[in-house]
């Protein structure tokens, strides 16, 4: 049930502007045991149509989940009504109330914004149809009945401690504190931001912050810029083409004398922009300064091969999309899903009982053991 990524395709919207495309094993046994659990969900439900919704197709990682949920409900003997709205709100509402129409039996939502489903999720309720959202927490809604996500907060520590791993401040992941060869920095650090519609975005930027601000506040870092507050740094719709122009900004305006040592960007995309943004302003794959990322996309993992960029978060979305299916099956079957967190995730009406996956720091030391040795990526798409 390996996904295997194919040709690569440009992730969120404007990447097309680019003008250069750019502890694992014995935590992943424990999470492959929970998840034998989470799976093992009645599979007789009485069949019918499942609704997935997914933001958009222009990254390679929503068309992986929307491919592995779909594929794991055919084979449990579902139909399934699988859309793609394309980054726009108005279209994701009406392929929701299409699938409702349709008589859909449960809907699972990767969010495009979540705080504009509302009335939509109130026809579902109103129909008895279960809600299951997937990734995004969907906010401002009662009737939303589970969440199927990663541990989101712990992705962005990942991100700040792989940062600061690749800087030299941090010996390794293990570290809480300045204790690698260069813990004294200072470094000139910038700070990139998801999409403030996006939920999981401020749990990525608040586990990165937890980390970095007491090394800010003890000058270790150096935010040349000033800009470090959330609302400074966001990026809507995970643009990779505004995240380079915000790139390009700074560097124009902070760093005419100095250099940039490191840039926190939680996804790929976004870090594929950061880079081109500072290989046009002379930066080379010797001098570039220390890149995070998230989702393990193929044009992200060649970067990171390549020297462009440093890291990336894997998040197996393979596992994510069982765990969505079972939860659905599971409530379709009339019993409760297997869920191992119930106070985290608050969207503004209710504590969403949820199932959180581990995600695990990739760099190209252990890539290949965490990446093509598990399937998700085949090696010959890297060469």
């Amino acid at each position: 049930m390996s996904v295997i990524f194919s040709s690569p395709i440009n992730p969120r919207k404007g990447t097309q502007l680019f003008k250069k495309v750019n502890s694992f094993i014995a935590a992943g046994a424990m999470v492959a045991a929970s998840l034998v659990v989470v799976a093992a969900a009645p599979a007789n439900a009485a069949g019918g149509l499942i609704g997935v919704s997914m933001p958009t197709q222009s990254s390679t990682r929503w068309i992986s989940d929307g491919n592995s949920v779909k594929a794991a409900l055919v084979k449990d003997g579902f139909t399934v009504d699988l859309q793609y709205a394309e980054d726009d709100i108005p279209t994701q509402v009406s392929q929701l109330e299409a699938m409702l129409t349709k008589g859909a039996k449960a809907l699972i939502i990767a969010a495009i914004d979540g705080t504009q489903l509302t009335d939509v999720l109130q026809k579902a309720r109103d129909k008895k149809v279960a809600v299951i959202s997937y990734d995004r927490l969907i906010r401002d809604s009662a009737n939303v009945d589970y969440y199927a996500s990663f541990d989101n907060f712990k992705v962005g520590v990942l991100q700040a401690k792989s940062l600061l791993i690749g800087l030299g401040v941090y010996k390794n992941e293990a570290s809480t504190k300045a204790d690698g060869p260069k813990a004294k920095g200072p470094f000139n650090v910038e700070l990139f931001a998801g999409s403030p519609d996006d939920n999981n975005a401020t749990f990525f930027f608040n586990g990165a912050m937890s980390v970095l601000n007491p090394l800010i506040k003890s000058k270790v870092i150096s935010v040349k810029s000033g800009q470090t507050a959330f609302t400074k740094v966001a990026t809507l719709r995970w643009d990779g083409a505004v995240a380079q122009k915000r790139m390009e900004d700074i560097l124009v305006s902070s760093y005419s004398k100095a250099k940039v040592n490191g840039v926190l960007s939680p996804y790929d995309g976004l870090s594929r922009g950061i880079i081109a943004a500072l290989t046009d302003a002379g930066y080379t794959k010797k001098n570039m300064p220390v890149i995070t990322g998230q989702d393990a996309e193929v044009l992200s993992v060649k970067a990171m091969l390549s020297g462009e960029q440093y890291s990336t978060i894997f998040k197996d979305t393979r596992e994510l999309a069982k765990v969505a299916v079972a939860m659905a099956e599971a409530v379709l079957n009339g019993k409760k899903p297997a869920v191992n967190d119930t106070k985290t995730y608050n969207n503004g009406k209710k504590v969403v009982p949820s199932y959180l996956l581990t995600p695990y720091i990739v760099t190209k030391a252990n890539y290949k053991k965490i990446l093509v040795d598990s399937g998700y990526i085949k090696a010959s798409d890297l060469k």
